[in-house]
């Protein structure tokens, strides 16, 4: 055999073997690397979709969080008002109702002050009465007027 032969026969099936595989195999595995290419590269894009929306979501969240806590600091601060409030209606009742017991307590004492008033005003009347009687039963005597002074006033 002959190697000259042998070298050309086994280059042109080479080349034949390459041209083959240029025509049908190539083009199938460059359509593929392409497709893969393009769904990483989709890849790719979608992650960095997700991640801007991730931060989109991130910030919203925040400022979510944000309002709510005003939210609360004001509902906080409207229920300490009311509640200042609630307290400072209470004592204003409170007084009022104070208020209004001692003006009660005071017309009491003024009524039982006058009616031991009048009460005094009769005894001082009916003892006046009463020494006045005995006065004029009995002679105008200085010693007896005095003693009857002194037993009227131990009287009163």
């Amino acid at each position: 055999m002959n190697i000259g032969l042998t070298l050309f026969a086994q280059s042109l099936v080479f080349l034949i073997f390459v041209a083959f595989c240029m025509k049908y195999i190539w083009p199938v595995l460059k359509s593929a690397m392409t497709e893969r290419q393009q769904a990483i590269a989709q890849g790719l894009v979608a992650a960095e979709e997700a991640e801007r929306k991730l931060g989109e979501a991130e910030s919203g969240a925040e400022e979510e969080r944000a309002k709510a806590r005003a939210e609360a600091a004001q509902i906080i601060e409207q229920a300490r008002q009311q509640a200042n409030q609630m307290i400072e209606d209470a004592k204003g009742n409170a007084r009022a109702e104070g208020e209004r017991l001692l003006g009660a307590a005071q017309a009491e004492i003024d009524q039982e002050v006058n009616r031991a008033r009048e009460s005094l005003r009769r005894q001082v009347a009916t003892l006046a009465l009463t020494g006045a009687e005995r006065v004029l039963e009995e002679s105008i005597d200085p010693s007896r007027h005095e003693r009857m002074l002194e037993r009227l006033a131990a009287e009163l």
